[in-house]
């Protein structure tokens, strides 16, 4: 039969397109440029401080209490009911309810009896909260304009799902801890009940929605004329100051992140993007399986996957602001979903198009995404690796191999790029050139990775390496241009083929295999060493804080010179105090503090800020997370040449297989930039600094924090970090007999 099956990577594969596709898929990757455009512009805006703290919460009030409103009450008013599928509201519903008592009820659980109602309440609002207006709207717009438009209306259906119903159910388990906490006798359990319906009814969206059904059937299903320019001027606004007023809040709030939440900060992003879309996808196919249009059921599951991606709105960090809890992991929760939600749906996107696609399009359409994702790619390799270059990162390890895997990133992108100008041309010899450099880079993007977290291990053991780079640069660059080399004398080429993937047939698998094999074998021993040195590490840090927690009384004995400058002379105990906190004291002071003879405060100070100097400066945890994020894409291409391997027809899978691993191989460039992009000291703040001299504005202000020495600012951070509250805490010991007692504020105010 015609059309039913693919020819890609030599194998006739089975495809049967089901019909024309509900998505146009043309139209999602602009929309998502669009967005995520105007939210980075906004979050350019935020960190050079071009637009101040007063005028982000002015920008917050109009898009909250004006445009939002405004475009409620105008979608809900013109609200067809009469093309509503409630069985997908029911879906979508049950969904949301499933995820959120799984996410509280682990909470409740695991966490810790002292916050684990605030926790649960908040992280499972968290959990089933979604960006509809601001992100999705316009999502869903692109993806449906032209075959199903009414699916947009959806999105004012299901939002109030979670504002009326599962948000309260949150804010009675914050209310709750605070009453756990509180000692003031009037906070009763009808507080708590008044003060959750006061926090719903202040909601603009669930306000508005009430207001626009009753408008819809006072006024017919239309907006007076009076009141139709008016409230579409508001509503068109909405969009594009939405989006940038959410890059504004995004400034600075990766800062809060600390070590201790990173566990609980990985599971709410799995819960919110991985387990939130397949549950609502399997809701909808479970109960709107009474629906006998087939290809309205399937686009109305797809619909709903696509949906669940949908990252957290920023409404919940309000949420733990005004509680003052669990704003770490919350707001840090909300920058990483919105900005791994991209990629997750241009990719789901993708591969739920693949079944409606016909055979003859599905290989034009893998090189498409794989020349989109290289470009989009490339702009951020090029930021990343100026970052590197002007900071001066890239001449220590290791920070410079980590430079050369950035650099193979950016050149295989430029050559895939390239790739497909020259397959328009049909130069036989122009393709083969680009090829071997296309998949040389490639090649040494793998290596790299495995190299990367080698190196790591090393540096683990001897801060001073004590293996040559050069070393590193000839497995990194060599080897993999020398399998290439060999693959072009002993492998041949298809002729009839024009997929880089394929271009020298089952050789080319085989080497890619033997490739892969390698760097994940030496990235996850490495890897797996590395851990086994911290949980040592760690348990010998416990070791010395239990001995310090014995001899802690023993030093704080009152010093005749001391006792009237605590802030500028701390003792031992104000050194470890924070040790037994949330944030574990850097290596080196804890060496410090169990040494037998006590050095002096400058010694101490400058060795310690030396530690923190190294630690920071070799950011570790990140080169560690690049290193897993880079093996996962490593394994899928290495499943992926198995399979094609072991079976004669790999199926439809293996084709939405390949279109993973195209954004993988090509996408790389995403992951470095987040890790390793946004460098505060060396691009953004000399840009606003720049900014500011050639403006003409502020001259005569202090000077930078820039500008300040770094050994100056290194023991200042240390000094905040970890002795100012045994300090403070000291200074009201020793003025316990005064009249007037210390409290927290004034000891800020110290500083």
């Amino acid at each position: 039969m015609q059309d039913q099956y693919v020819s890609i990577h030599g194998l006739n594969i089975t495809h049967s397109p089901l019909a024309a596709p509900a998505m146009s898929i043309d139209n999602l990757f602009p929309a998502l440029l669009e967005c995520f455009g105007i939210i980075l512009c906004g979050y350019v805006a935020g960190r050079s401080d071009i637009i101040s703290v007063g005028q982000v919460k002015g920008l917050g009030s109009f898009v909250s209490c004006f445009a939002l409103p405004a475009l409620l009450f105008k979608n809900m008013v013109e609200l067809r009911f009469e093309h509503v599928v409630w069985s997908f509201l029911w879906s979508i519903l049950i969904a949301k309810v499933c995820v959120f008592l799984l996410v509280g009820v682990l909470t409740l659980l695991v966490a810790s009896p002292e916050s684990k109602f605030s926790k649960a309440g908040l992280y499972a609002i968290f959990a089933t909260q979604s960006n509809d207006f601001a992100l999705g709207y316009p999502i869903v717009d692109a993806l449906y304009r032209s075959s199903y438009p009414e699916y947009v209306q959806y999105i004012y259906l299901v939002a109030p799902v979670s504002l009326i119903l599962l948000n309260p159910v949150g804010f009675a388990l914050c209310e709750i801890q605070r009453w756990r906490q509180t000692t003031d006798c009037n906070y009763s359990k009808l507080h708590v009940m008044f003060t959750v319906v006061l926090q719903i009814l202040k909601n603009p969206i669930v306000f508005m929605v009430i207001v626009g059904i009753l408008s819809h059937f006072l006024f017919g299903g239309r907006v007076p004329v009076l009141l139709g320019e008016f409230v579409d001027g508001l509503a068109n606004s909405f969009g594009g100051a939405a989006l940038f007023y959410l890059g504004l809040n995004m400034v600075g709030q990766m800062r809060k992140l600390t070590r201790t939440t990173g566990v609980s900060l990985i599971l709410l992003i799995t819960a919110k993007l991985l387990v939130m879309p397949l549950m609502c996808k399997n809701m909808v196919e479970l109960l709107d399986a009474g629906n006998f249009s087939f290809v309205n059921h399937s686009s109305l599951s797809d619909y709903a996957f696509l949906y669940g991606v949908f990252p957290t709105a920023p409404s919940v960090g309000i949420y733990a602001a005004q509680y003052n809890m669990e704003l770490e992991v919350v707001t840090s929760g909300m920058v990483i979903s919105t900005f791994l939600s991209a990629p997750i749906m241009y990719v789901s996107a993708w591969l739920l198009t693949i079944p409606w696609m016909e055979a003859t399009s599905l290989v034009t359409e893998l090189q498409d995404v794989s020349l989109n994702i290289s470009a989009v790619s490339l702009i951020a390799l090029v930021w990343t690796l100026a970052v590197m270059l002007l900071s001066k990162k890239f001449r220590t390890p290791p920070h410079m191999f980590a430079t050369n895997l950035f650099f193979a990133q950016l050149l295989t992108c430029v050559w895939m790029i390239i790739w497909k100008f020259v397959l328009e041309q049909g130069s036989a010899f122009g393709q083969i050139v680009i090829f071997t450099l296309l998949y040389g880079c490639l090649y040494s993007t793998y290596m790299w990775t495995g190299l990367l977290a080698f190196s790591l291990t090393l540096l683990r053991r001897n801060e001073n390496l004590k293996v040559k780079p050069w070393i590193f640069m000839v497995f990194g660059w060599g080897i993999p241009f020398v399998v290439v080399s060999g693959l072009l004398i002993v492998g041949q080429r298809m002729m009839d083929n024009f997929d880089s993937a394929f271009f020298y047939g089952k050789g080319q698998m085989v080497c890619t295999l033997l490739v892969l094999g390698c760097s994940i074998v030496l990235g996850g021993l490495s890897l797996m060493g590395l851990g086994r040195g911290v949980q040592e590490e760690q348990n010998y840090e416990a070791l010395v804080q239990n001995f310090m927690t014995g001899t802690t009384e023993d030093v704080r004995h009152p010093q005749t010179d001391s006792q009237y400058s605590p802030v500028l002379t701390p003792t031992h105990s104000s050194l470890n105090t924070d040790g037994f906190g949330s944030e574990p004291m850097p290596d080196m002071i804890v060496g410090h503090l169990n040494d037998p003879p006590r050095p002096s405060t400058g010694v101490l100070l400058s060795e310690a800020s030396g530690s923190t100097r190294v630690q920071e400066g070799r950011q570790i945890a990140r080169h560690v997370l690049l290193c897993l994020l880079l093996i996962i894409s490593l394994l899928a291409n290495l499943s992926s040449c198995l399979w094609w391997l072991l079976n004669a027809d790999p199926g439809r899978l293996y084709l939405e297989l390949q279109f993973f691993c195209a954004v993988a191989n090509y996408g790389q460039g995403f992951i470095s930039f987040a890790l390793f992009g946004l460098d505060e000291h060396f691009i953004i703040l000399p840009f606003k600094k720049r900014l500011a001299a050639l403006c003409g504005f502020g001259q005569g202000e202090n000077p930078e924090p820039t500008a300040v020495q770094e050994e100056i600012r290194l023991t200042c951070t240390q000094f905040v970090r970890y002795h100012k509250d045994q300090c403070v805490q000291d200074v009201v010991r020793n003025r316990g007999g005064s009249s007037e007692s210390l409290t927290g504020p004034v000891g800020e105010s110290f500083l």
